[in-house]
C-alpha cells in the first residue's frame, strides 16, 4: 500500500477487491465465471474494446488470406457501383469477426447496422432492419446460426431477390403482400458453421474461416493496443504477453489491460518481460496460456483417470463445471496444443499434456508425440 501512497492516488479510491488483490497477490474478478482467459467478451471488456478495433483493412493485423481477398471483392464491387455479395465469416471466438464487418462498411463508405440471431426473434424484426436499409448498408448478424427456421425463411428471398414476402391477415383472408428493398449486404458472423443450414450457407456468396493468431501478430496487435491506451510497453513484455493469449486477439487485449494494473501498482508502469511474467503467474496463466480451470481439467484426467478416456459428462462432473464450458472453451484450445484428444471412448490426456503438467508418462498412453519445447518455438 506504501506504492500507492507515493504515486498520489490516495487508498480511499481503491475498493476492498483491489487492496485485497495488492496485498495478497490473488486476482479477484467481478464475477466468479469470468474467465481472462475466455475468448468470449466478459463485463470486464466494457466499450474498450470497441474502442481498440481497427477502421481500415490496412490496419488489420493478421488474416492476411482474408484481408487480400476482401480488398479484391470490395474494389470490384467499388468499381462497378454494386453492393458486396453477402458474406460469411466463421471461425473461433474473439478473432475479428466483428471488426470485419466494420471494416467492410468502412471500406465500402455505408453505414453498419449490427444485431444477432438470438435478437431476432420473429420474423417481424428481421422485416422492420431490412425495410431500414439504405442503398449498399452492411447488415451484421453474428451467432447467425441462432436465427429460427421462420426468421430463416423470410430471409431467403431478401438475399436472392431483395424483396420480403410478409403475411397479412389469417386463415382464408390471408394474404401476401411482396415489399422490395434496397439492395443491401448481409455479413454473417459465426462460431459454429456446421450449425448453419444448407439453404442459409449457399447465399453467401464470400466465405471466409478466420484462423487464430501467431505470437509474431499478437505482438503486433498488443503493441497497437498499447500505443493507443498510451501504455508503456516493450517488445519483449507485449511478446510474453503475445505467447499466453491462446491465438486470441481479444484475450491478448484484456490481459495486457491487467498487466497494466499490475505494472502501474506494483511495478515501475512499464510492462516488460519480467513484470509480463510475474503478473501472469499471480493470475494463473502458464507460458501456454493456459489458466487455472485447463490445469483442473487436465489434472483431473491424469491423477482420477489415468489419462483416459473419460466421457465428458464424468469429467464435468468431477471438476463441478458444466460440459458444455469444458466442450465449447477448454477442448478446443487442448486440442490443438495436442493436450488432448477425442476417441470414441471418451477424451485422453496426451503425451504432452503430462509433460507439461510434470506427470511421469504411463504405459499405453495415447497422442501425439511433441516435445514441450516445440510447442514453446525452442
Amino acid at each position: 500500500m506504501e506504492r500507492v501512497q507515493d504515486s498520489g492516488i490516495s487508498t480511499d479510491t481503491y475498493d476492498r477487491r483491489t487492496e485485497y488483490m495488492i496485498q495478497t497477490g490473488n486476482p479477484v474478478f467481478e464475477e466468479e465465471n469470468e474467465r481472462l482467459a475466455s475468448p468470449e467478451i466478459i463485463a470486464q471488456d466494457g466499450d474498450l474494446e470497441v474502442s481498440l478495433r481497427p477502421k481500415t483493412l490496412n490496419d488489420y493485423i493478421g488474416q492476411d488470406q482474408v484481408k487480400q481477398n476482401l480488398a479484391v471483392y470490395i474494389e470490384a464491387a467499388r468499381r462497378r457501383s454494386e453492393p458486396l455479395d453477402h458474406v460469411l465469416l466463421y471461425g473461433p471466438p474473439g478473432l475479428g469477426k466483428t471488426t470485419l464487418s466494420g471494416i467492410i462498411a468502412h471500406e465500402l463508405g455505408v453505414n453498419l447496422r449490427i444485431t444477432s440471431g438470438p435478437a431476432i426473434e420473429k420474423p417481424g424484426d428481421l422485416a422492420a432492419l431490412l425495410t431500414n436499409l439504405g442503398r449498399g448498408d452492411v447488415l451484421f448478424v453474428d451467432e447467425i446460426h441462432r436465427l429460427s427456421r421462420a426468421v430463416e425463411e423470410i430471409l431467403y428471398p431478401a438475399l436472392e431477390d431483395r424483396a420480403l414476402d410478409i403475411m397479412i391477415g389469417k386463415g382464408p383472408s390471408a394474404r401476401s403482400i411482396r415489399v422490395d428493398l434496397q439492395p443491401f449486404t448481409l455479413v454473417g458472423a459465426t462460431t459454429r458453421a456446421g450449425q448453419l443450414s444448407a439453404p442459409l450457407r449457399d447465399r453467401f456468396g464470400i466465405v471466409q474461416r478466420l484462423e487464430l493468431y501467431t505470437p509474431e501478430q499478437l505482438c503486433d496487435i498488443i503493441r497497437r493496443s498499447a500505443m493507443l491506451l498510451d501504455i508503456p510497453c516493450e517488445t519483449d513484455g507485449a511478446m510474453e504477453l503475445a505467447r499466453r493469449s491462446r491465438g486470441t486477439p481479444r484475450i491478448a487485449n484484456r490481459l495486457l489491460r491487467r498487466v497494466r494494473d499490475f505494472a502501474d501498482v506494483l511495478g515501475t508502469g512499464v510492462i516488460d518481460a519480467k513484470t509480463t511474467r510475474e503478473a501472469l503467474e499471480r493470475l494463473e496463466i502458464d507460458e501456454l496460456g493456459l489458466d487455472k480451470l485447463d490445469h483442473r481439467l487436465l489434472d483431473m484426467m491424469i491423477r482420477g483417470y489415468h489419462g483416459g478416456p473419460v466421457g465428458l459428462e464424468t469429467l464435468a462432473s468431477a471438476i463441478g463445471e458444466e460440459a458444455v464450458t469444458l466442450e465449447d472453451v477448454c477442448e478446443p484450445y487442448l486440442m490443438q496444443l495436442g493436450m488432448l484428444a477425442r476417441t470414441p471412448r471418451g477424451r485422453v490426456a496426451t503425451q504432452l499434456a503430462y509433460q507439461h503438467l510434470g506427470y511421469p508418462l504411463e504405459a499405453g498412453t495415447a497422442g501425439q508425440q511433441y516435445s514441450l519445447t516445440d510447442m514453446l518455438g525452442g
